[in-house]
């Protein structure tokens, strides 16, 4: 028998309790940041056990925006480990920034022995990847960060409710970055993504810099 790699359609099997739900959710006309999205977010939250929870487009965008929150621009340096999916990359390089990489150890994550080495004045911020549900050591790695006082954005897209000693991926750095793209273990429709942080400061201009700096309709407070 041909067993396929992924199966998209599998999770649509049921697809008609689904029709039903988004009849009752379009005729509500609520359709961005709205109340569904209030309330998944803090199902999500509570799922990994963080204060607040912030959904965006795309895992992408969540390791963007808390990287944007840190201060990282153009000219700055961010580690992160060589084994990893573009979009980190990407991240890093859309706001100007240089990726500085750190080879991966057996378990695939970043080789923490090789961190200190790569800091340098430049370094702006460190996104470990939690790999295919193995987590990068955060319990060598955040010792470091506070040394240097470099914060610690996780790259947790691969990684949901994987956890070291109990504590979940997320909640080690300033804030965990999660991919809910249809191939992931918690996923939308289309395409999306999910940052949380115990920071309430981080929380709120996140919830501008998602939504083009809005405060309302007629008032941008910052750039998103």
């Amino acid at each position: 028998m041909k067993v396929r790699y992924s199966y998209l359609p599998q999770q649509f099997k049921n697809c008609e309790n689904l029709w039903e739900q988004l009849k009752h959710f379009v005729s509500g006309g609520d359709f961005t940041l709205g109340e569904p999205l209030k309330k998944f977010e803090n199902e999500f939250a509570r799922l990994i056990g963080a204060e607040y929870a912030v959904g965006v487009n795309s895992g992408t965008d969540a390791i963007k925006l808390s990287l944007k929150y840190v201060g990282v621009e153009f000219g700055d340096e961010v580690i992160t480990t060589a084994n990893t999916f573009v979009a980190t990359v990407g991240a890093i390089a859309e706001l100007g920034a240089k990726p500085v990489f750190v080879d991966c150890d057996d378990t695939f994550c970043m080789n923490i022995n090789q961190v200190e080495e790569k800091i340098t004045s430049k370094t702006k911020a460190i996104v470990p990847v939690h790999f295919t549900g193995y987590m990068t050591d955060m319990r060598k790695l955040c010792p470091i960060a506070e040394k240097y006082k470099i914060p610690i954005i996780e790259d947790a897209c691969q990684s949901i409710l994987a956890s070291i000693n109990g504590k979940n991926a997320g909640l080690w750095g300033i804030s965990g970055a999660f991919s809910l793209h249809p191939l992931k273990n918690i996923n939308v429709w289309s395409d999306g993504g999910m940052i949380v942080t115990n920071d309430i400061g981080m929380y709120n201009k996140l919830i501008l810099l998602r939504n083009h700096g809005l405060v309302d309709r007629d008032h941008v407070e910052t750039l998103g």
